[in-house]
């Protein structure tokens, strides 16, 4: 068995999710990053990449006390599990996401320094999976016998590919906003090789805000 899996991504008209610093865009208008937030306080668990965390170094937390409260009462806590694929191991020991905010796993694969993942381990749980890379696949299975059974991933492009390329993926909803980044280098939604045969899947399209949202349940 794997958790439910849906990622949640903001992007420009033309795919793209940054510039070519690879830092942090205000992409997403007001309406969709309150979405977001109740998306966050749905799921166990959200997961990213450690590209992600070297980019922005986010907390990855509920920001709405409301929904806060409502997933403690629900007898939850506070906030979802945070998830970090992160093959060697390069998380930098000040990261939000090592704060002790919220329950937080690091993934990485055995090729990771073993030193390092100790002094990771001592502010985090370390699941080892994968020799080279982390398998996602039982990873996905690990974070189930765990409890977790609905994932939010937030990115970036090389994991949601990789997610996408495997199938562990069963919907995704992006919401793109009325511009345009552009870059031959910039990061998009979906980076990484391209896919032996097209993903289909099936689309809802809903206006938001400025811009719309494309849903898409994968068959």
């Amino acid at each position: 068995m794997k958790p439910y899996v849906f990622v949640n991504v903001a992007a420009s008209l033309d795919g793209k999710i940054s510039d070519e610093t690879r830092k942090q865009l205000r992409i997403s208008c007001e309406e969709d990053l309150k979405i977001v937030d109740e998306l966050r306080a749905s799921a166990d668990a959200v997961m990213v990449g450690i590209g992600t965390v070297l980019a922005d170094d986010p907390r990855i937390t509920v920001k709405s006390k409301v929904l806060r409260e409502k997933r403690i009462s629900e007898g939850k806590e506070e906030n979802p599990v945070r998830v970090v694929v992160d093959s060697r191991c390069r998380v930098p020991l000040t990261a939000k996401v090592l704060n002790g905010e919220a329950r937080t796993i690091i993934a990485v694969s055995e090729q990771a320094d073993k030193s390092r993942v100790e002094k990771v381990a001592e502010r985090a749980e370390v699941i080892v999976s994968g020799k080279k890379r982390v398998e996602l696949r039982e990873l996905l299975t690990t974070l189930d016998d765990m409890g977790i059974h609905r994932i939010m991933v937030e990115g970036g492009g090389t994991l949601i590919s990789s997610l996408l390329a495997e199938g562990l993926v069963d919907e995704m909803r992006i919401y793109y906003a009325p511009i345009l980044i552009g870059g031959r280098l910039s990061p998009t939604v979906c980076d990484g090789k391209s896919f032996p045969t097209p993903i289909k899947g099936r689309i809802k399209l809903e206006r938001l805000g400025e811009g719309f949202v494309v849903t898409v349940r994968l068959i």
